[in-house]
Order: C-alpha cells, then sequence, then structure tokens
C-alpha cells in the first residue's frame, strides 16, 4: 500500500471497452438495455487480483446510478502478467443516451491496493 493509505495505478493495468450492443426491453421504466464487453489487461510484471467494481451511470437528463460490488461478474479474477480477464454485462437505462465509467480495485502481489479506470463509454439508442 502506498502512504496515504489509497490505491494506486499501476502502468500497465488496463480496461477496454470491446464492444456495445443495444436491445430493446418491453419494461416501462428502462426499456434499453446496453450489453457491454470489457477487458480487463494486466501487462504490468506483477499478479494482480480484482476484488471490486464501482460503476457510475449518468442519464442525459442528469441522474447518477452508482453501482458498487464485491468480484466481477460473480468472479475475483487473478491475472497474471501478460493476461486478460474478458466478460459481458449489461446496463438498463431509461433515457435516450447515458454515459458509463467506473473502477476496478484490489491488491498486487506485494499487497499493494491497485486500481484501474473503466474509460467512459456513451450509450446512445439508436434511431429506428
Amino acid at each position: 500500500m502506498n502512504p496515504s493509505g489509497t490505491p494506486v495505478e499501476l502502468a500497465g493495468l488496463r480496461v477496454t471497452v470491446d464492444r456495445l450492443i443495444y436491445r430493446h426491453l418491453p419494461v416501462a421504466d428502462k426499456p434499453h438495455s446496453f450489453v457491454y464487453f470489457i477487458s480487463i489487461h494486466n501487462d504490468t510484471d506483477v499478479t494482480v487480483t480484482i476484488q471490486r467494481r464501482k460503476w457510475i451511470v449518468t442519464a442525459d437528463d442528469g441522474t447518477q446510478l452508482v453501482f458498487l460490488g464485491d468480484g466481477v461478474v460473480g468472479q475475483t479474477p487473478v491475472l497474471r502478467p501478460g493476461e486478460k480477464f474478458t466478460y459481458n454485462s449489461q446496463h438498463l437505462i431509461g433515457t435516450p443516451s447515458a454515459v458509463a465509467e467506473g473502477a476496478y480495485c484490489g491488491f498486487d502481489e506485494t499487497g499493494r491496493q491497485v486500481v484501474t479506470r473503466i474509460p467512459k463509454f456513451r450509450m446512445v439508442v439508436p434511431d429506428c
């Protein structure tokens, strides 16, 4: 852990948003589903374990939803140097567009707390 006790960002631990798919749902308050495909890349020289996630979804009307939780889709990925963890999940929104962003937190093999940011990505309902 660094002296301040806050997680550090490791150069080489990074997140990519690989794909985003829109699906309309027959739900009144949140009819828009965006399935996203994410990869967490460990291009460092240490093993990293991802323990928690935080997502912030900001709708185009300014409302924000914050999602905090343990693991990633029910798993606690352990990434050795050069490995990546890929998964997909979804966000449900009730407005025509929103922006998602966040972070994954965990620790490296020395016990140091680490964080890597999820890059912002925009979810926009396509014109029909």
